[in-house]
């Protein structure tokens, strides 16, 4: 059990929390839940799915990790997933904060690791730190549901009791997910160490200007409805930037 300081229901330059798309995205996705149990789920449920996981979005540009831009763009890696479920529970009144992780992804798509320099090592995977009835708890909703089945791997689900974190396994017991190392949590997105440790680590791939990539990942549907019920096109994602 621990007490959630009152910083963990601000405001910040990226937990953009008063944002009209933010609250309006944190109310559709409530609806008539009452708890805050009830109300972290389903916002988890509506991060995870209705922004697609695109790990070829990564950018340099601090605007782009701001969770109103996470919702206008429509796709993002695990990093700007993490801050909008953050802000989203803060927005909803739960504490929340940012929480970091190296981890190994055993499952990873040829163009992937070319571009990640041929390994497939995640750093900084991203998630969120949130606080219910007391308890603080990770949750990643990196991989959206229909990015799962591509890849016959269960998505992550979370109960608002337990952790919710990436798979060990898929279905059929292949190795998945290793987590390597911690990164602690925080407050607001440390954009500048992240950066310069994807710099170190990848080199080019943190490159607004990189080509998108067409494969399992970077393939979205054609459309996709927003909590809103607003319809969202497909597009790279270098033409939200």
């Amino acid at each position: 059990m621990s007490q959630a300081p009152v910083s963990f229901l601000e405001a910040t330059e990226f937990l953009d929390i008063e944002h009209d798309a933010v609250r309006t995205f944190a109310a559709a996705a409530i609806g008539d839940a009452s708890t805050d149990k009830e109300k972290a789920i389903r916002l988890f449920t509506a991060v995870r799915d209705r922004v697609w996981y695109d790990p070829y979005s990564v950018s340099d540009d601090p605007a782009h990790y701001r969770a109103s831009f996470v919702l206008q763009a429509g796709r993002a890696y695990c990093v700007p997933k993490a801050v909008l479920l953050t802000a989203v529970c803060r927005s909803a009144g739960i504490p929340a904060r940012l929480g970091f992780a190296d981890v190994r992804n055993h499952l990873q798509t040829d163009a992937l690791r070319a571009r990640m320099g041929g390994t497939d090592l995640f750093v900084y995977h991203g998630y969120s730190s949130i606080c219910v009835d007391g308890t603080w708890l990770k949750a990643t909703p990196a991989f959206n549901t229909e990015l799962c089945a591509r890849f016959g791997v269960p998505p992550v689900e979370f109960d608002g009791e337990h952790d919710a974190l990436m798979h060990a396994f898929t279905a059929d017991g292949t190795q998945h997910m290793e987590y390597i190392r911690e990164r602690g949590v925080f407050d607001d997105l440390p954009l500048a160490a992240i950066l310069a440790e994807l710099r170190d680590t990848y080199g080019p791939m943190v490159d607004t200007s990189a080509h998108p990539v067409d494969d399992a990942f970077a393939t979205q549907p054609i459309s996709q409805t927003g909590p809103d019920g607003a319809s969202r096109g497909s597009h790279c994602p270098q033409e939200a930037r």
